[in-house]
């Protein structure tokens, strides 16, 4: 049924354990979500709002035209993971965004294209949103829930390194699409007034 739900547009359904009545006030009820997964190129990341380690990988797929488009972020690490990441991703540390894929981004001009890395914040002009360009050589696995307009919804979860995929394989291809749905197929016809 979860499918069906996706693909009609439905990001889940909420549970129970079926001898469990209503409980005011309890979170008896869990959100079942359907996770997907990508392969992403890795191309830069931010520090952590605390100055200390990585914050963020910012993440790229591949488009048609062999251009890499920068599709969201991973992010929610632990502190010492931050730390770990920084000492992983220091031999790709670009010292400028020259030769980088992404590098008209650092052009203020560059950003009337739509959302980017360095970008000014949709929600706060002060936010600081620098970012560290990387060679783009490495490839990881994330979580996602679903794309909208061919980015990350949400923070996609960092699941591994996929030392065994090459840059260019990571493209939008691999997406799942969810097959389409009516809803009220799934759920049955709506009663009548």
């Amino acid at each position: 049924m979860v499918r069906e739900l996706r693909g009609a547009g439905l990001d889940g359904v909420v549970a129970k354990s079926p001898d469990l009545r209503y409980r005011p006030g309890e979170r008896v009820m869990v959100k079942v979500k359907h996770e997907r997964t990508a392969d992403c190129v890795v191309a830069g990341y931010r520090v952590h709002k605390s100055g200390q380690g990585i914050g963020s990988l910012l993440l790229g797929l591949y488009d048609d035209a062999g251009r890499l488009q920068h599709v969201g972020v991973s992010a929610a690490f632990s502190a010492r993971r931050r730390q770990e990441l920084l000492a992983e991703l220091e031999p790709l540390r670009m010292e400028t965004v020259e030769g980088h894929p992404w590098a008209d981004w650092a052009r203020e001009e560059a950003h009337a294209q739509g959302r980017m890395p360095g970008a000014p914040s949709r929600w706060t002009g002060v936010k600081d949103l620098s970012w560290v360009p990387l060679r783009p050589e490495r490839v990881c696995e994330v979580a996602y829930d679903h794309m909208q307009s061919r980015r990350f919804r949400h923070t996609a979860r960092f699941r591994r390194w996929r030392p065994d995929r090459e840059p260019p394989q990571c493209t939008y291809d691999q997406l799942e699409e969810p097959v389409s749905y009516d809803l009220r197929q799934v759920l049955g016809s709506a009663p009548g007034p």
